[in-house]
């Protein structure tokens, strides 16, 4: 059946849900709205694991091939604390400029006969469509407008942050803390191409202040940030987008994902502390997982409902390891002042649901404890059930 399809927003998210439908039925009337002139977008690169670059291949192999081949990868991560760095392989990260990535995704959306209207924003739903896919963003207006039906509900962070891009090349997904008379202050980079980085720097607001961050303009504040993380730029400017400044986080929620024919995609629908890692992984897992449930659903709204049912509970496990994250880095002095290993130790932990409520060293402790066994276990699965024998029953078993 010929449907009508009216994408508000020309993220990776409605991008990547206009590709799926297209394929499944070219008939379909698809039209994406982005509110911003084309190659005009927002922020540096965005990260995502090999995990994500399977899904893609099994949904639309054409433009997983391509994405691949614009990113960047490695396979470990450093952290620089004070004067200390801590190398340690870990899995295989990717990153790829937003930018790049938009390229990509808008390219095979006119292959396949997707509409792009760029400069071009929605506030009310367009009459005439079937379905109108909110995919605008965290301050979506057409979900603002109707926030009273979505259960809307916005939960302030903590710490200022603010993204910047640099042309040192990180080789690993890099971690710089760095103490100052008012606190500490943290980046993590990691590359976006072959000649430029991503860096989000954060503080607590009492650095942020005692720095005079907060007062400082753009070129004096980014001057600042170079002089303190010099050692992991290594002579490399930082710079930020014009007319933008520091923010902290906003955790968006909605009590449900769809209203008449209005469904929410992405960061409109839901957002999750960038120290996961997963913001544009995500919307992407949410347009796979809608285009499955228009595809195997003929009626509308129950397409709508499985799509939310799925989506909500998917994301409780990844909504709820962003939020320890954030929490580790607003905790940030019950770590620091770890042996630097067992502080990078609790970094890749900072997911953890117990961590905040077991004391770090023995957490630590613990957890090293669990890996040795877990090894052994592994060992003993390679080796067989004959491993799982006692010297003496196995003696027994050779004298029978």
């Amino acid at each position: 059946m010929r449907v009508k399809v009216v994408c508000v927003g020309g993220g990776p998210a409605g991008l990547y849900l206009a590709i799926l439908l297209k394929r499944q039925n070219p008939s379909h009337d698809i039209t994406v709205h982005e509110r911003d002139p084309e190659g005009s977008t927002h922020g540096w690169g965005v990260t995502y694991r090999r995990a994500l670059l399977d899904r893609l291949r099994e949904h639309d192999l054409a433009s997983a091939r391509a994405i691949e081949d614009a990113s960047v990868r490695w396979s470990d991560e450093v952290a620089h604390v004070g004067d200390l760095t801590i190398r340690h392989h870990g899995d295989e990260g990717f990153g790829i400029g937003r930018h790049r990535l938009l390229g990509l995704l808008a390219d095979r959306a006119r292959f396949l006969g997707v509409r792009l209207e760029f400069a071009s924003g929605i506030t009310e739903p367009p009459a005439g469509a079937d379905l109108v896919v909110v995919a605008d963003g965290p301050h979506s207006a057409l979900r603002t407008r109707h926030a009273a039906s979505f259960g809307t509900r916005i939960t302030m962070g903590r710490n200022p942050y603010v993204r910047l891009g640099t042309s040192k090349v990180f080789d690993a997904l890099t971690f710089a803390f760095t103490e100052t008379e008012h606190g500490w202050i943290w980046a993590c980079g990691h590359g976006c191409s072959s000649e430029h980085s991503t860096c989000v720097v954060e503080c607590s607001p009492q650095t942020f202040t005692g720095l005079g961050l907060d007062r400082a303009t753009q070129a004096d504040g980014l001057a600042l940030l170079e002089r303190l993380f010099a050692g992991v730029l290594d002579g490399h400017p930082l710079t930020g987008r014009p007319g933008a400044g520091w923010l902290t986080f906003r955790t968006l929620t909605n009590r449900t994902w769809h209203h008449g024919n209005l469904v929410l995609l992405g960061d409109a629908a839901h957002t999750t502390h960038y120290s996961s890692g997963a913001g544009t992984a995500l919307a992407l897992e949410d347009a796979m997982c809608l285009a499955r449930a228009l595809h195997e659903h003929s009626d509308l709204s129950d397409a709508l409902a499985a799509y939310e049912r799925r989506r909500m509970a998917e994301l409780l496990p990844v909504q709820s390891a962003a939020r320890h994250s954030a929490q580790w880095y607003e905790n940030l002095p019950r770590y620091i002042h770890l042996p630097p290993h067992r502080m990078f130790a609790l970094l890749g932990r900072r997911h953890s649901p117990l961590l905040p409520y077991v004391p770090p060293q023995l957490y630590y402790g613990l957890d090293k404890a669990a890996g040795r066994l877990e090894a052994l276990h592994r060992v003993k699965r390679w080796l067989g059930p004959g491993a799982a024998r006692t010297p003496h029953a196995r003696s027994s078993a050779q004298r029978g």
